[in-house]
């Protein structure tokens, strides 16, 4: 018995022991990721987009890239798609722009209330203060990987909102031992579906123009409220 006592004693001390350490290495990374929050004023990656469908079982794949600028609070940001169907994404205040190249189309959309959201998920991992992230998710740890080369950290976001987590239920960054920015950032959805997106050649601060993340459309364009 008292054998089986000092086994259990053990045991208990080595759970206590990592987890603690887990936690010191939650802070270190969160304190990593808020400084660089904090510096944080624009950004440009290729990326690419799979997204899945549980239902199906099945998968499609994006290539493009992205350019963002933190304006006050918002985001500023444009998303070119190159493959397989060429398309371009904007993002300024509450209104969202998607032009179709192939058809010299625009579509226009009133994100209304929506935009807080939209922009809580564009900034998350890029201009999102630690303080922010505590407030709105519950964050642990949950594994490392190596991305490109590059050890990253694997961690788990859930929303705190329900009215948030009946469109996203929780969030998966991969954070480099080197930066405080992610490689990685998968967004799982109710049922199983998820968005994951992977960010390449990631360079921070490159002194982008408001218009850099902005529409460039040709003359003449066709102009769509899908809304209305």
């Amino acid at each position: 018995m008292r054998k089986h006592g000092w086994k259990c004693c053990l045991l208990l001390l080595a759970l206590v022991t990592e987890a603690a350490r887990a936690q010191s290495r939650l802070e270190e990374i969160l304190d990593r990721m808020d400084r660089d929050a904090a510096a944080f004023r624009d950004m440009i990656a290729g990326l690419t987009k799979v997204a899945y469908t549980a239902v199906l079982s099945e998968s499609s794949t994006e290539s493009g890239t992205i350019r963002m600028k933190r304006a006050s609070s918002r985001a500023l940001m444009k998303v070119e798609i190159v493959a397989p169907d060429a398309r371009a994404v904007a993002l300024e205040g509450t209104t969202a722009q998607i032009y179709y190249p192939k058809i010299q189309t625009v579509q226009v959309y009133d994100l209304g209330k929506s935009r807080a959201l939209v922009d809580q998920f564009s900034l998350l991992g890029f201009g999102t203060r630690r303080r922010e992230l505590e407030r709105n998710y519950a964050i642990r740890l949950t594994g490392e990987e190596t991305l490109d080369g590059r050890r990253a950290v694997r961690l788990e976001l859930e929303p705190k909102s329900p009215q948030v987590r009946e469109q996203v239920q929780k969030i998966e960054l991969w954070i480099p031992e080197d930066a405080g920015y992610p490689l990685q950032q998968r967004f799982w959805q109710p049922g199983g579906d998820y968005y994951l997106i992977r960010y390449h050649d990631l360079r921070v601060n490159v002194g982008l123009s408001d218009s850099d993340c902005r529409l460039k459309l040709p003359p003449g364009v066709r102009r769509e409220y899908p809304q209305k």
